[in-house]
C-alpha cells in the first residue's frame, strides 16, 4: 500500500498522458481481459530506461534497480553493500554512511545514505542516461551510451565491486572532497582512497597509467584492448583484504541465476545460487560473492570459506570466492483449514451465534472499504475463511451460498465486460492491471503480489470445492493470468517478467513497482507476500501442476526465512543496536522504519506484518518467547503515542483502542493458546480481512490442538503439527489429489489420507 507523493507526479505525467490503443476484450476461457484501460482510467508509466533489446522483453518492475528502468536516474540504487547514482560526469559509487533519522516519536529509524562517492566516467564523451542492458537474477548491467559510444556499469547484490567497461577512450576518476590517497597501499594499477571512515580501491587494468588532473581527480589512460575498471569498497584497512579484492577485481559477472528444488521426501527446499563470469585478465579465478546473513547463518556448508565482512543495513555481508553456493531450508507446511472442533469444545454456542451473524452480513463484508482489486481480494479471502468454518460446522446450505457469492463476485471482475471492474493485459510493459486502481497499482505498478495473492488464494479455495469452475476453459485461465503476472518462472519473456516482485538474492519481495524514493524500494506487509505464495501452493495443488506448487513452496520458504531475519530478527543478530523496536515494519533498500504508509498508530504498525492470519501463518511460530516479547512492546508504544496527543475513537473512522485485537490474539495463540483465547473480546474490533467467526474458531482450535510444532516435518506439501502443554502432538495432512496417499512424518507418525480430505493423528 502506497501514498502518492506529490514529488513523483511529474514522473507519472508522461504515463498518464500517453495514448493507448482502443481497448478490446480478449476472451480467455469464459472470462476475458482488455488490451487497454477504458477511457478515462489511468495507465501505467513508460519504462524508458531500457535498451532496444531489453524493451522487447517485459519490464522488470518491483526490483531494487527499477527506478532507473522507469527513467529516474537521479534515484539511488541500493545494491548492498554499494550504492549507485548517476552523475553528469558518469556514475557515482559509495559504501553508504549510517545515519539515525529522528522520528516524530522522538526515537530513530536507521538509514544508509549515499554519501562521499567515487565518481567514474568516460573522458572521450559525455555519458548518456542509464538504460538497462542486461539482467541476471541478482545482477544488472546499465548502459550509459551516447551515440555510437558506450559506457557500462555492472552491479550486483552482495558484490563489493562496481565494474565498468568503455567502448573507447579513457576513464576519469573523481574522489570526494577531503579524500586522501593511501600511499602505502596504492600501486601502479591500484589507487586506494580514504574518505572519512570508508576506504576504496580503484583497480585499473595491467598497462594502465594514472595521470593526476587536479585535486582528487585522475585520468586512467588505458592500454589498447583493456577498457575496463573496477571500484571496490574495502571492508577494512588490512593488506590481506586489499590483496583479496585486487586478485578478483577483474572477474566480471556475466550472469546470475538461482535454481530451486523442493524435496518432498525430506521436506527440504534447496536453492543453488550460480554465477557465470568472465576473467578480463590474470589467473582464472571465481568471482567474489557477498553473502547476506540469511545465506550464511546456520549454513555450515559455506561457513568455512567466508572472508572479510561488510557492515550493512542487512547485517554483515561476508565475502566468498565461488561460482556457486547452496541454501537449504525446511518446508514447514500448512493445511488449508483446521478441522472440526470437538463437541466438548468450550464456547461452541458463542461460535454458532457469531457464525449466524457473519452469514447474514457476508455480502457486505466482501467489500467494506475500497472497491479495487486489493480490497476486493481481501473480501474474497475473508469469505473463503468464513467458508472453512461453515463447512467444519456442517452447514452445507450456507457453504453453498458462500461459494456462489464468491464465484459471482469473481466472475464479474474476470469476465472483462463490466464497466468499472476489470483486468487489462498491458503488452507494453508485460503486466496485468486491475481496475479501479488502488494504492497506485497502475500508475506506480505497486503491490501486485499483495493484491493478486488474495485472488489466487480465493480461487484455489473455490477450486478445492468446485474443480470444474477452475478449469482453464472456464475461469482458471484468468486466474492463471494473475499467477503469471506475479510468478512467471521463465526468464526472458516478453509477456511477463521473471518473478516480478521477488528479489531472489535478498530472499524477499519488493512492493513498489517503480521503486522511487530516497531510500530505494521497500516492502511493508511481508505477511501479505507470504499470503501470495500460499495462494500459488494451493492453486498448484488443486490444479495438479506440481512445478507451480513447488515454485510457491520455494517462495514461501525463502520469504519466511527473510522475514525472520530482517523484519523480526528474534535473536537480534542483524538489526543495528541503535534500532529501538522489536521488529521492522517497513524495510527499504536503504532504511529500516517503524511506521506504516497510512498511520503511525502502533497497533497497525505491528499488525501490518502479521495479517492476514490464516492457517499458513504458522511460519511465525518458531520462537514463542519472541512472540510474547514482540507483543509486550505494544502497551508502551500506545502510551507513547497517546502521550503525543494522538487519540483513539471520536475520529471519522471511530478507531478503537483494541484495533486489530483479533490479529494479536491469533498471533499470541501461536505461543500461548490459552492466554490468547482469554484475551480475545468477541465484541472488540476485527480487521476487515477476517471475521469474528474465523477468529474464534482459530483460537478454539489451537486451544485444543496446541501450539504449532515446527520440529516435525512430513513428506507432503500440505501438513501441520501441533504440540500441547503435556507434550502430546496432533498431526494433520491434507490430500488435494484424486487418489488416497500415505503421509509419513519425521517423528514416525504415518497417516492414510483419503482423496480430497484431511486426516489427523488424534
Amino acid at each position: 500500500m502506497r501514498p502518492l507523493r506529490f514529488a513523483l507526479m511529474l514522473f507519472l505525467v508522461a504515463g498518464l498522458g500517453s495514448g493507448l490503443a482502443w481497448a478490446q476484450r480478449v476472451p480467455l476461457g469464459v472470462g476475458g481481459y482488455l488490451t487497454a484501460p477504458r477511457s478515462g482510467d489511468p495507465v501505467a508509466p513508460p519504462a524508458s530506461g531500457r535498451t532496444e533489446a531489453q524493451a522487447k522483453l517485459a519490464a522488470p518492475t518491483n526490483q531494487w534497480y527499477s527506478a532507473w528502468v522507469f527513467g529516474a536516474p537521479q534515484e539511488v540504487i541500493y545494491a548492498q553493500p554499494l550504492t549507485f547514482r548517476r552523475a553528469p560526469q558518469g556514475m557515482e559509487v559509495a559504501w553508504p554512511a549510517r545515519e539515525f533519522p529522528a522520528t516524530e516519536r522522538g526515537d530513530v529509524d536507521v538509514a544508509d545514505v549515499h554519501r562521499s562517492p567515487i565518481t567514474v566516467g568516460p573522458v572521450a564523451f559525455e555519458p548518456g542516461v542509464p538504460k538497462l542492458a542486461q539482467r541476471g537474477d541478482w545482477s544488472v548491467v546499465f548502459s550509459l551510451a551516447q551515440g555510437g559510444d558506450d559506457f557500462r556499469v555492472h552491479m550486483a547484490h552482495g558484490s563489493p565491486y562496481a565494474q565498468f567497461e568503455l567502448s573507447r577512450g579513457d576513464y576519469r576518476v573523481r574522489a570526494p572532497a577531503g579524500a586522501q590517497v593511501v600511499a602505502e597501499a596504492s600501486t601502479a594499477h591500484t589507487l586506494v582512497l580514504q574518505t572519512g571512515e570508508r576506504r576504496y580501491a580503484v583497480f585499473a587494468p595491467t598497462g594502465a597509467r594514472w595521470q593526476p588532473e587536479g585535486q582528487g581527480q585522475w585520468i586512467v589512460a588505458l592500454p589498447e584492448g583493456r577498457r575496463y575498471l573496477s571500484v571496490a569498497a574495502l571492508p577494512d584497512a588490512t593488506p590481506e583484504s586489499l590483496a583479496l579484492l585486487a586478485r578478483h577485481a577483474h572477474v566480471h559477472l556475466t550472469d546470475t541465476r538461482a535454481q530451486w528444488h523442493y524435496e518432498a521426501a525430506s521436506s527440504q527446499v534447496r536453492t543453488q545460487f550460480q554465477v557465470s563470469s568472465k576473467v578480463m585478465e590474470g589467473a582464472k579465478l571465481p568471482p567474489l560473492l557477498g553473502l547476506y546473513p540469511h545465506h550464511w547463518r546456520d549454513n555450515p556448508a559455506v561457513a568455512q570459506g567466508l572472508g572479510p565482512t561488510y557492515s550493512t543495513l542487512r547485517g554483515p555481508i561476508r565475502l566468498l570466492a565461488a561460482d556457486s553456493f547452496e541454501l537449504r531450508l525446511r518446508h514447514n507446511g500448512f493445511v488449508p483449514w483446521w478441522p472440526k472442533l470437538p463437541e466438548t469444545s468450550p464456547r461452541r454456542d458463542e461460535l454458532s451465534t457469531l457464525l449466524r451473524a457473519d452469514l447474514r452480513n457476508a455480502r457486505r463484508m466482501m467489500l467494506e472499504i475500497g472497491d479495487g482489486p486489493y480490497w476486493q481480494g481481501k473480501g474474497l479471502q475473508r469469505i473463503a475463511k468464513l467458508l472453512d468454518v461453515v463447512e467444519q460446522e456442517g452447514d452445507a446450505s450456507a457453504a453453498k451460498t458462500l461459494i456462489e457469492l464468491m464465484q459471482e463476485r469473481m466472475q464479474t471482475w474476470l469476465g472483462g465486460e463490466a464497466r468499472k471492474t476489470y483486468f487489462v493485459k498491458d503488452s507494453r510493459l508485460g503486466t496485468v492491471l486491475g481496475y479501479p486502481e488502488e494504492y497506485f497499482s497502475v500508475t506506480q505498478l505497486n503491490d501486485h503480489h499483495f493484491h493478486y495473492g488474495y485472488w489466487i488464494r480465493a480461487a484455489a479455495e473455490i477450486a478445492l470445492r468446485d474443480p470444474k469452475w477452475a478449469a482453464p476453459d472456464r475461469w482458471g485461465g484468468m486466474i492463471d493470468l494473475l499467477v503469471a503476472d506475479i510468478a512467471t518462472a521463465e526468464r526472458g519473456r516478453a509477456d511477463f517478467p521473471f518473478l516480478r516482485a521477488f528479489d531472489v538474492y535478498e530472499g524477499h519481495s519488493w512492493a513498489s513497482g517503480v521503486a522511487l524514493g530516497a531510500h530505494g524500494n521497500n516492502q511493508e506487509s511481508s505477511s501479505e507476500a507470504i499470503n501470495a505464495w500460499v495462494g500459488l501452493i494451493l492453486w498448484g495443488e488443486v490444479t495438479q501442476r506440481m512445478p507451480l506448487r513447488d515454485l510457491g513452496i520455494w517462495l514461501y520458504a525463502m520469504e519466511a526465512h527473510a522475514i525472520k531475519t530482517y523484519w523480526f530478527d528474534a535473536k537480534r543478530q542483524v538489526l543495528p543496536a541503535q534500532y529501538p523496536h522489536a521488529e521492522v515494519s517497513m524495510l527499504f533498500g536503504g532504511r529500516l522504519s517503524h511506521n506504516t504508509w497510512w498511520t503511525d498508530e502502533p497497533r497497525q504498525i505491528k499488525g501490518i506484518n502479521l495479517l492476514p492470519m490464516t492457517t499458513a501463518s504458522t511460519y511465525l511460530a518458531d520462537d514463542p518467547q519472541y512472540i510474547k516479547r514482540n507483543l509486550g512492546t505494544l502497551p508502551a508504544d500506545v502510551r507513547q503515542w497517546t502521550g503525543r496527543g494522538k487519540s483513539y475513537g471520536l475520529g471519522p473512522n471511530q478507531v478503537t483502542k483494541d484495533i486489530w485485537q483479533d490479529i494479536f490474539a491469533k498471533y499470541l495463540s501461536l505461543a500461548d493458546p490459552a492466554a490468547a483465547l482469554g484475551q480475545w473480546d468477541r465484541w472488540g474490533a476485527v480487521e476487515l480481512g477476517d471475521t469474528r467467526t474465523h477468529t474464534l474458531h482459530w483460537l478454539l482450535s489451537l486451544s485444543h490442538l496446541g501450539a504449532p510444532d515446527s520440529t516435525v516435518l512430513a513428506d507432503t506439501a500440505l501438513y501441520a503439527v501441533f504440540k500441547r502443554a503435556d507434550g502430546s502432538r496432533t498431526h494433520l495432512a491434507f490430500n488435494s489429489g484424486s487418489t488416497p496417499r500415505t503421509v509419513r512424518f519425521s517423528d514416525g507418525v504415518v497417516l492414510q489420507v483419503p482423496a480430497g480430505q484431511m486426516a489427523r493423528s488424534r
